[in-house]
């Protein structure tokens, strides 16, 4: 059975390589488990200084699996709400990881994608990658996500792109915060290793403190977040349920309309 990601270790630094190309890097439970798992490791392994998060071929991560969407579109609202846990659970470990951690955006990222992209501490990524936060266009929110991405981007920006569920560029990326930096393709991994010598420099532990102090004085308590996950995943398993919810998945994997969409 093929590994939903890869591990490479070089100088102090761990590459973690989301790795289902033939569906974009999509997740499922298996890629979830097995993310999560690869970063708590990485957190405490002191030989770790810095982790760099990325896809396998020409995306970084497209969000949730087709066949995981239809197993969530027929589950009951309990287990939607552990399955949503779950994917809450790796974006925390993620936001809150003791160690640098540097999104290298190899391609296009959707939902979940993106929330991956804005829990990591420098965001990096190629001027042909595209973005979306598309679940209204299925009847649902980007719940779970949801607290990482406002940091990230900013309530104002959030708002606009939560309710168009619009598709933008890696340029508007960069202008909002999501990406801190946007390259050609062939500059991809010069922008990155340059910013790995520069958290090279810093001491380790500082570099945690650092990190934390960061996210304490923007009022990102860990201890709140886990609470705030348990109240957004009721929400979207709610949603996924509810009449619209089934209406926006069942439109999406049967490839037409939605009910509320305007004709032409």
């Amino acid at each position: 059975m093929t590994s939903s990601i890869q591990i490479a270790d070089h100088g102090g630094v761990r590459r973690i390589t989301l790795n289902r190309p033939q569906v974009h890097n999509a997740f499922d439970d298996g890629l979830i488990a097995e993310l999560t798992a690869a970063l708590e490791n990485a957190g405490n392994d002191h030989s770790v200084r810095a982790v760099v998060l990325t896809g396998e071929g020409a995306s970084f991560s497209a969000g949730a699996d087709l066949n995981w969407m239809r197993g969530m579109a027929s589950a009951s609202e309990a287990d939607n709400r552990d399955d949503s846990l779950r994917l809450a659970t790796l974006m925390r470990t993620l936001q809150y990881l003791p160690k640098p951690t540097i999104a290298r955006v190899n391609g296009a990222a959707y939902g979940g994608g993106v929330g991956l992209v804005a829990c990591c501490d420098i965001a990096i990524g190629v001027d042909s990658a595209r973005f979306g936060l598309t679940e209204v266009k299925l009847g649902l929110v980007p719940a779970v996500i949801s607290p990482y991405v406002i940091h990230a981007i900013g309530l104002r920006h959030a708002r606009r792109l939560f309710v168009t569920g619009e598709l933008f560029d890696a340029g508007t990326a960069l202008q909002i915060g999501l990406l801190h930096q946007c390259v050609p393709a062939e500059q991809l991994d010069g922008a990155v290793d340059a910013a790995l010598a520069l958290l090279s420099k810093a001491g380790p532990v500082a570099q945690a403190e650092a990190k934390q102090l960061a996210l304490r004085m923007a009022g990102a308590d860990e201890a709140r977040a886990e609470s705030i996950d348990r109240e957004n995943a009721a929400l979207i398993a709610r949603l996924r349920v509810s009449e619209e919810g089934q209406e926006g998945l069942g439109a999406f994997l049967s490839k037409r309309a939605a009910a509320w969409c305007a004709p032409g």
